[in-house]
């Protein structure tokens, strides 16, 4: 026997070690990508959640999402010039005493990115805050 032959259970041993390396990579890849997939399912479950959320303490409190909608494109359209809103959620609503101190906030995704907008009433008249 020369001092390089290999035995079949080497052969064996060698096979065994490299498919228990596959098997827990596989596993650690497909966990992963498991894992981010939740998350963003989880976090897009949670924005929804937010603004129905925000939605509902709106409403309660007689606000005019049409209005306030409105006020924010408005709001958009002075801070960002040209820029198109694609998408927007109402994630905040801050009501303190009175209805000059009450606060709306706005998520906003436009062609330049994402905003957050917030609107502040005067005189029954929302605009930027």
């Amino acid at each position: 026997m020369t001092p390089l032959a290999i035995t079949t259970f080497e052969i064996i041993l060698l096979v065994v070690i490299v498919l228990i390396a596959v098997m827990v990579t596989g596993g650690y890849i497909a966990t992963n990508r498991r894992a981010a997939s939740r998350e963003r399912k989880l976090l897009t479950e949670l924005k929804s959640a937010d603004e129905a959320l925000a939605q509902a303490h709106a409403d309660d409190k007689g606000w005019d999402r049409a209005l306030l909608e409105s006020a924010a494109r408005d709001a958009v359209a002075q801070r960002f010039p040209g820029a198109e809103v694609r998408a927007m959620d109402l994630v905040q609503v801050v009501d303190r005493p009175g209805t000059d101190a009450d606060q709306a906030v706005f998520r906003v995704q436009t062609s330049d990115g994402e905003h957050h907008i917030t609107l502040g009433r005067t005189n029954g008249v929302w605009g930027a805050a």
